[in-house]
């Protein structure tokens, strides 16, 4: 359904599962390996997937924090985006990623829910994608000491519920359980 002509392929985004992101995340190990089970299917399927690096003074390119965690190895044929932002679009090459391999709808995974997942998905919809998150297969930390009232898991089936309402004229939002996700064309 999505509003950008030709483009009728799927691609599997995977943001920011960064050893540093993740350090502290809940369900780490869960959301990794779901995330790992997506990425082999995507490959089996031969749906492309895309790789997203987020770099900041915190974390800054090439250190241990920075590098994506152990359990998740890219190929070498598979595009990786550098961002400085929350939305995976703004102010990289993305766009120009997916046009490449003709890519209208995103599955989503990854982190931090609350932050660059929430950013990426709403940045995907606003410009003609068609954006599904995977349910089970994204998360944050406890920001609760920073001012945040929810517990993770709150925060993560928050923006599960919402974004299953999501839409725009000509592309929808949609969640999805890993185990439900199809790679094929809407």
């Amino acid at each position: 359904m999505t509003t950008l002509e030709g483009r009728p392929n799927t691609a599997l985004l995977v943001v920011d599962v960064q050893n540093q992101v993740v350090a502290q995340a809940w369900d780490r190990d869960g959301v990794v390996g779901r995330i790992r089970a997506l990425v082999d299917r995507a490959r089996a399927e031969q749906v492309p997937v895309v790789w997203v690096q987020h770099s900041d003074e915190n974390m800054p390119v090439d250190s241990e924090g920075w590098q994506y965690v152990a359990e998740l190895p890219r190929e070498e044929s598979e595009p990786v985006v550098h961002k400085r932002y929350g939305d995976s679009f703004e102010d990289t090459d993305l766009e120009a990623r997916l046009a490449e391999r003709q890519v209208g709808r995103l599955v989503v995974t990854g982190a931090q829910t609350d932050a660059c997942i929430r950013s990426t998905l709403h940045g995907a919809l606003v410009r003609g994608y068609d954006a599904t998150l995977v349910g089970d297969a994204h998360t944050t930390e406890d920001l609760r000491e920073w001012g945040v009232p929810v517990s993770p898991e709150q925060v993560i089936a928050h923006t599960n519920t919402y974004w299953s309402w999501s839409e725009a004229p000509g592309r929808t939002g949609d969640v999805v359980p890993a185990a439900d996700v199809d790679f094929g064309p809407r």
